[in-house]
C-alpha cells in the first residue's frame, strides 16, 4: 500500500512538472501591445475577388465547370 501512494505521489509530480513545463512559454509575461499595419486591400476591389459567400464566386464557378473534364477521360 505505501509503495502504491509513493508512485501515486511521484507520479503525480511528474505529470504536474510536465504540465507546467510545456506551460511555461504561454504564462510568460506578454509583450504588451503590438501594432500591426492594415493589410493592403486597394487589389481586392475586382470582379474575381468579389466574395459575398466568402468564396469568390466566379472562382467557384471555374473550378465546377472544370471538374467534368478532369472526371471524365479525353480521348
Amino acid at each position: 500500500m505505501k509503495k502504491n501512494l509513493v508512485r501515486a505521489t511521484a507520479a503525480a509530480f511528474l505529470a504536474g512538472a510536465a504540465v507546467l513545463g510545456v506551460a511555461a512559454p504561454a504564462l510568460a509575461e506578454s509583450p504588451g501591445v503590438v501594432v500591426v499595419d492594415e493589410p493592403d486591400t486597394s487589389g481586392l476591389n475586382n470582379l474575381w475577388t468579389f466574395a459575398p459567400l466568402g468564396v469568390p464566386v466566379l472562382g467557384l464557378i471555374q473550378s465546377i465547370n472544370g471538374v467534368p473534364g478532369k472526371i471524365l477521360p479525353s480521348f
